[in-house]
């Protein structure tokens, strides 16, 4: 059996994940941790501190005691840390957008990130710049943050978070792409798609197909 140890920073994200990579992966136990505070406190400070840099790197150093075949991070905003962190881990590490964001720069030139976290969106701009770059390519970048739907999946509200969401999808006009940031927002990803009417890119099926492929390889 595989073992699979899961960090994450949104409860709703803790309980759909689960059942997302069972649903595709067989034969696997999964070993979950929560810290809401890893994505909170940056979000309230705007900036990723030392100390929550530290708070992350015991985090993950419990998970890889836990002896996974892979570690997951599921929250975008952790991604640069990760990065970080990651010379310093013999787990192999998988991070949540790493999938989306290669696929949105081979994909499309106008390119929509929609985030419902603040903290979210540098990470996500700057990894998403440095896969253009590599494969040499310009494109037009604008952001639309739902910082309201942020507020209401963080208090358990779901259906107000999808309203908010849904309504902002509405300002999205002629893109070829269209990120969705955030692990809870992937849910709507067919809804935003008929919105906008471009492709919208989710992390959540990306990563675990990546996963997949990752854990595959290591049979």
């Amino acid at each position: 059996m595989t073992k699979v140890s899961l960090i994450h920073t949104v409860q709703s994200v803790l309980v759909t994940f689960d059942k997302r990579i069972k649903n595709v992966i067989d034969d696997v136990k999964i070993v979950n941790t929560l810290d809401e505070y890893l994505a909170s406190d940056p979000e309230e400070r705007g900036e990723f501190t030392v100390n929550n840099m530290q708070r992350l790197f015991s985090i993950v150093k419990c998970a890889e005691m836990t002896e996974p075949d892979v570690i997951v991070v599921t929250c975008s905003t952790l991604s640069p840390a990760i990065e970080k962190i990651r010379p310093f881990i013999k787990t192999p590490i998988i991070t949540i957008d790493e999938a989306m964001i290669r696929k949105a720069a081979e994909t499309g030139s106008k390119i929509t990130i929609m985030a419902t976290a603040e903290s979210t969106v540098e990470p996500t701009k700057t990894k998403l710049l440095s896969e253009v770059k590599k494969i040499n390519k310009a494109i037009d970048l604008s952001v639309i943050v739902c910082p309201e739907a942020y507020v209401a999946i963080k208090a358990g509200d779901k259906e107000y978070h999808d309203e908010i969401v849904k309504r902002r999808a509405l300002e999205i006009k002629q893109q070829d792409v269209v990120i969705l940031a955030q692990a809870s927002m992937a849910h709507l990803e067919d809804i935003v798609q008929k919105i906008c009417g471009c492709t919208v890119l989710s992390s959540p099926r990306m990563c675990i197909a990546q996963l997949k492929e990752k854990l595959e390889k290591n049979v």
